[in-house]
């Protein structure tokens, strides 16, 4: 049933949000260069340990759904974007046409940077005929594409010219949609809450009276009921509301949009499951029905991360950098000291126990080999280091002494929770990668 949308409205005394490009600046998430161009972020180090990983989940998300990846480029020839509609609608925010003027064609249909992906995979559906029985297909792409966005609206990694998408495209019969559907909101709904984000509601986005958009009336209304079951059946029973808004739908067809707060308490639109009319008509997608005939797929857009400069300015505002343990850069953070936890040299002493540097040494080295993400900080004043770790906002510090050693245990500090605790090493490597694998939140000390 429809019901209306909770109060949008941010936390009484909610603390002042820090900037995702603060934070990637302390964090060395990401950086820009001015030889490289506005709107261009290189990924450092530590930015590209947090978008590995989310890829690596947007991945395996698609592959457990069905999916198949492929590989397209991020070039195509002008008339694919006319023929797709791409070019009467979005030629002001696309790159330049590029001519190499080397064929018959070159400069009559030049070469242009995709402001999408979507026509590139209808050409890979249409690459082969279709029967009935090969439905539905689904196809996935970790994919960049390309907005030329104006120098005074771009912003950290909000708002960028080369976009990195999990962006997948089903083909289906229109008797396939709902159970389509459903999937990829459920998958959609579980990265969410992998994450640590609260979805708020979700919105089914229809068409109105007036005569704008592709399609017969009763496709839409055949489509748009898909949707309502799917809402009813996947979103009340988790108890997230929904509604419908007439007129919200793209020209192409109806979508579902997944809605959330972001760290100020404002309402975005983090990922959405969208049904494409235009697309197949448009490039004549289709498939052999049981009687013979040809006749129209439908196709689907959805993903789950979306946009990974989006979701990890998002990701780094909501938790105010503090990542979940298994997205964070750096999941162990070692502190080899002379003497003990509990009794460390004076704070201008770095100097480190002989017996504690090789062990420092051979537990980053079995950790990393579990897949962990560590950081052995040597130099400066424990203080000091402590101070860099909290900083760069490490998930775990680690202080071992000559006191660690012996007893064979390590001084772990979660600074998200003010949790410590005394874990025996031998034990350590099996929790953390068992933590990263299960991509918990935290870690339980």
């Amino acid at each position: 049933m429809d019901v209306h949308a909770p109060n949008q409205q941010a936390p009484a005394g909610q603390p002042a949000v820090l900037d995702h490009r603060d934070l990637g600046r302390d964090m060395r998430i990401f950086d820009t260069s001015p030889l490289v161009g506005p709107g261009l972020p290189l990924w450092l180090p530590a930015g590209a340990a947090v978008r590995y990983e989310l890829e690596q989940y947007a991945r395996e998300v698609a592959l457990r759904t069905g999916c198949e990846p492929v590989y397209s480029p991020v070039l195509g020839k002008r008339s694919l974007f006319e023929r797709s509609g791409h070019w009467a609608k979005f030629a002001d925010d696309m790159f330049p046409p590029m001519s190499l003027g080397d064929g018959p064609d070159g400069d009559a249909d030049p070469l242009v940077l995709r402001p999408a992906n979507c026509p590139h995979h209808a050409q890979i559906y249409a690459s082969e005929p279709r029967s009935y029985r090969d439905l539905p297909v689904r196809y996935s792409e970790l994919a960049p594409m390309f907005r030329a966005e104006r120098s005074g609206v771009l912003s950290g990694l909000s708002r960028v010219r080369q976009i990195n998408l999990d962006d997948a495209h089903v083909f289906c019969r229109p008797d396939q949609v709902g159970a389509e559907v459903r999937t990829a909101v459920v998958a959609v709904l579980e990265v969410l809450d992998t994450l640590g984000i609260e979805v708020s509601y979700l919105r089914l986005s229809g068409r109105d009276g007036s005569d704008k958009w592709l399609g017969e009336p009763g496709q839409w209304a055949e489509a748009e009921e898909a949707l309502r079951t799917v809402l009813d059946d996947v979103a009340s029973p988790a108890g997230l509301p929904w509604h419908a808004e007439a007129g919200e739908a793209a020209f192409y067809g109806p979508k579902i949009d997944v809605q959330v707060l972001d760290a100020r308490g404002h309402e975005e639109t983090l990922a959405t499951v969208q049904l494409d009319f235009n697309q197949p008509e448009r490039f004549d997608l289709t498939y052999v029905a049981a009687s013979g005939e040809r006749e129209r797929v439908v196709m689907i857009h959805r993903g789950t991360v979306g946009a990974m400069e989006r979701m990890v300015a998002f990701l780094l505002e909501r938790h105010g950098g503090r990542l979940p343990f298994w997205l964070a850069p750096v999941q162990v953070c070692l502190l080899p000291v002379r003497g003990s936890a509990g009794g460390t040299p004076a704070d201008g002493d770095s100097d480190t126990d002989p017996v504690v540097e090789p062990l420092a040494d051979e537990l980053a080295a079995d950790l990393r080999s579990r897949g962990l993400r560590v950081r052995v900080e040597r130099d400066g004043s424990l203080g000091n280091r402590i101070r860099l770790a909290r900083r760069r906002r490490d998930a775990l510090l680690g202080v071992i002494g000559a006191r660690e050693a012996a007893s064979g245990e390590l001084a772990v500090t979660d600074p998200a929770s003010g949790v410590r605790a005394s874990v025996p090493l031998a034990e350590l490597g099996d929790r953390l990668a068992e933590a990263a694998r299960r991509r918990v939140p935290r870690v339980a000390l």
